[in-house]
């Protein structure tokens, strides 16, 4: 059983922001030995790291973990198991209501399209775009894109997205989110450094 918990609140008003953090891993005896606090780093490693966590977001990387926040284990007297919380440092990924990213589209369809921005997947809904592309104001969805309607915009897969966040959720271990192009210089851009919004 391994849980994540906070133990020291900083700055969560950014993208990327660094917490630091408290997970509990349980470990059988046959891992008690001269090796104890290198596995149970790893295992804080592989269990968080790439994981999305409740209210904290994406672990991008577990900076650090000292032998001093490794506190003393617990055991479980019904299975010989010893339960360690391990304090650990972590880089991590949260996107916020109304941050402007970039993405890359990943999927189309007719209600929609979904990008992506790093391990975070954004659906922008048909009503979420311009009326000139969602068939309010002509253009529309031709079956593999979302075209405007003079047909200089084609938003299709592994184009770039310039999009807003309207809100984000987490369940099973990931995020969604749903986001909007329906704002001044959001929309379509060029995936290179000097992208502009159609």
């Amino acid at each position: 059983t391994n849980t994540t918990n906070t133990t020291n609140t900083t700055n969560t008003t950014t993208m990327f922001y660094v917490k630091s953090l408290e997970h509990s891993i349980v470990l059988q005896p046959i891992h008690f030995g001269p090796k104890l606090y290198a596995t149970i780093k790893r295992l804080v490693k592989e269990s968080v790291e790439g994981v999305a966590l409740p209210h904290y977001g994406y672990c991008v990387k577990v900076l650090g973990v000292d032998d001093e926040n490794v506190k003393a284990g617990v055991i479980e007297y019904d299975t010989g198991d010893v339960c360690y919380t391990v304090q650990y440092e972590a880089l991590l990924f949260r996107p916020m209501k109304n941050e402007v990213l970039d993405a890359v589209v990943t999927d189309i369809m007719s209600l929609g399209f979904y990008a992506a921005v790093g391990p975070l997947k954004v659906f922008v809904h048909m009503s979420k775009m311009p009326q000139d592309m969602n068939g309010e104001q002509g253009g529309g969805f031709d079956g593999n894109a979302w075209v405007s309607a003079d047909e200089e915009v084609k938003i299709e897969e592994k184009c770039g997205v310039r999009l807003r966040i309207l809100g984000c959720t987490a369940d099973d271990g990931q995020f969604t989110a749903v986001g909007t192009m329906n704002d001044e210089f959001l929309g379509m851009i060029d995936t290179g450094d000097e992208a502009n919004a159609y």
